[in-house]
């Protein structure tokens, strides 16, 4: 009896580990829940594959407390040739009635944000996505983490 129990313990943990496993994930902690202007978030990954497909994502967490609907955010995207693309991004952490999106506790909401699904990169190498604060605020309070994370999707450009 106590090893099916021992053993129905060990199947449910090792289900419950299952995720989503990325290709590139880092995380960055904002020890004292402030992210300021020059905190700049630097995501540094290889892509070796032109063909395959990526999803891209950032995981945010946020007090409940957090004053505001959104974050503003600039991300800046550097080529493997040195190019370098920008773009502003609101990333939405409440609905329009304010109700916090994602996981949340009393404390703290955790919210993954796709910033681009179906994605793929037409040159192999080095890309170093960058992500800084755009709010009107300095330092913006609430924001307890950020971290960014490329999915490959398993599927390959011109298969259908």
């Amino acid at each position: 009896m106590k090893y099916a129990a021992l053993l129905l313990f060990s199947a449910i943990l090792f289900l419950s580990s299952c995720g989503p496993g990325y290709d590139y994930e880092k995380q960055y902690d904002f020890e004292d829940g402030n992210w300021a202007y020059e905190d700049t978030l630097g995501f540094t990954f290889t892509i070796q594959d032109t063909l395959s497909i990526y999803n891209l994502f950032l995981e945010l967490e946020h007090s409940t407390g957090y004053n505001y609907q959104n974050l503003y955010t600039q991300i800046h995207t550097r080529f493997p040739s040195g190019k370098r693309l920008t773009e502003l991004l609101s990333l939405e952490l409440a609905d329009k009635a304010g109700v916090w999106l994602g996981d949340c506790n009393s404390e703290y909401c955790t919210l993954t944000i796709p910033i681009q699904e179906g994605a793929y990169f037409n040159q192999a190498g080095e890309y170093t996505i960058t992500v800084e604060q755009y709010m009107r605020v300095d330092p913006v309070e609430g924001v307890r983490s950020i971290g960014f994370m490329l999915e490959d999707t398993g599927e390959k450009r011109g298969e259908n």
